[in-house]
């Protein structure tokens, strides 16, 4: 958690560079060491051990490197114990976006933002991402409800945009009509 950037840090607010290929070691060690936060914060014992706080995704910039790059890990919602995504997401781009909005109900947090700020932060239910992997191979995947929104979370912050900047200030608990709301 030390080395997670708070809100206040200019790197959080900051258009983040494209990463070149092949990766430079260090790109590569960053990407297999964000992952790894991850899947420790994930497992309830070492996240405790750790003093970690629980995180389904981690950009670049979160950790003060201002690269397009985040590793996500949707946890399993099926027995199969699969998670629902994980990969690390370079240079990311949302080609296409449904109209449907979508939001949790509990609102959304964030490794580098300590304060609770409460309030619906609609985003696109379902988009389609292309993305290259850490070994520059490209994909295109189509994502909806939970997923979507994590990956739109860490998007986000390859961009500057931190989540609480979707709430509305005036009616916080508000989402637009029709918005599917993702416990």
């Amino acid at each position: 958690m030390k080395d997670i950037v708070r809100d206040g840090d200019q790197v959080l607010r900051q258009q983040a560079n494209k990463v070149e290929f092949p990766l430079s070691e260090d790109v590569q060690k960053l990407a297999k060491d964000m992952m790894e936060y991850l899947e420790i914060s994930q497992t309830p014992e070492l996240c405790e051990k750790y003093k970690l706080r629980a995180g389904v995704g981690l950009a670049a910039p979160q950790v003060g490197v201002s690269k397009q790059m985040a590793a996500v890990l949707v946890p399993p919602t099926e027995e199969d114990g699969k998670p629902e995504f994980k990969d690390v997401i370079i240079n990311p781009v949302i080609i296409s976006e449904s109209v449907q909005a979508g939001a949790l109900t509990e609102g959304e947090g964030c490794l580098s933002v300590d304060a609770d700020v409460p309030g619906y932060v609609p985003r696109h239910d379902r988009i389609t991402l292309r993305y290259q992997d850490v070994s520059g191979e490209s994909h295109t995947i189509r994502l909806k409800h939970y997923p979507a929104i994590v990956c739109q979370h860490e998007i986000d912050h390859l961009h500057g945009t931190l989540f609480y900047d979707h709430i509305s200030k005036e009616q916080p608990f508000t989402a637009p009509e029709d918005t599917i709301m993702i416990n």
